[in-house]
C-alpha cells in the first residue's frame, strides 16, 4: 500500500460512488461537499477519498471517508487519516469523526487513535429519509470520536 494523496478542488461529484459508500444519501453529502476539502488516494487508480471541514475552535472534522470495497482492509483509510492529521496538526487541535454505532466502523476509528467523545441521539433516524443498516444493525445514534492532532496515533 502506498499511493499519492492529492486534493480535489473541482468536480468533486465525480467521486460520488465513493462518497455514497460512507454517506448513502446524496443530499446529506451535498451539505458538506462544497465547503469541505476533499482528498483522494490514488494507487494505480483512486482507491479512497476523504472530505474534511473546519468546524471552528481548532476542530477539524472528517465528514466522509471511504475506500472502494475491493480495496478495503489494505490500509488506505488509515493512510488518509494519518495524512490529514499530519498535514493539519499545526492548524488544528482536534480531529473529529461521527459515525454510526457499528461493529465495522467504530473499531476502525479506535485503531486509528480516536476515542469516543459523545453521542448524538437519533441522528440517523432524524436526518435520513430511510433506515440505514450496517453489519445487520440499524444505525440510530451517531458516535462522535476525537483525536488530539498533536499526539499522533
Amino acid at each position: 500500500m502506498s499511493g499519492v494523496i492529492r486534493e480535489i478542488t473541482e468536480n468533486k461529484k465525480q467521486y460520488l460512488d465513493l462518497l455514497l459508500l460512507a454517506d448513502e444519501q446524496e443530499d446529506m453529502v451535498d451539505l458538506y461537499l462544497d465547503k469541505g476539502r476533499m482528498f483522494v488516494l490514488d494507487d494505480g487508480g483512486v482507491r479512497a477519498e476523504c472530505v474534511i471541514t473546519d468546524e471552528g475552535g481548532g476542530l477539524l472534522e472528517i465528514k466522509n471517508i471511504a475506500t472502494a470495497p475491493e480495496y478495503q482492509g489494505r490500509g488506505y483509510g488509515r493512510q488518509l487519516i494519518d495524512y490529514v492529521r499530519e498535514r493539519f496538526a499545526a492548524e488544528y487541535d482536534t480531529l473529529q469523526v461521527g459515525t454510526g454505532d457499528s461493529p465495522l466502523t467504530v473499531p476502525f476509528y479506535e485503531k486509528c487513535g480516536f476515542t469516543r467523545h459523545h453521542i448524538i441521539k437519533s441522528f440517523f433516524t432524524d436526518n435520513y429519509d430511510h433506515p440505514i443498516f450496517e453489519a445487520g444493525v440499524q444505525l440510530v445514534d451517531m458516535v462522535v470520536l476525537r483525536m488530539d492532532m498533536r499526539d499522533g496515533a
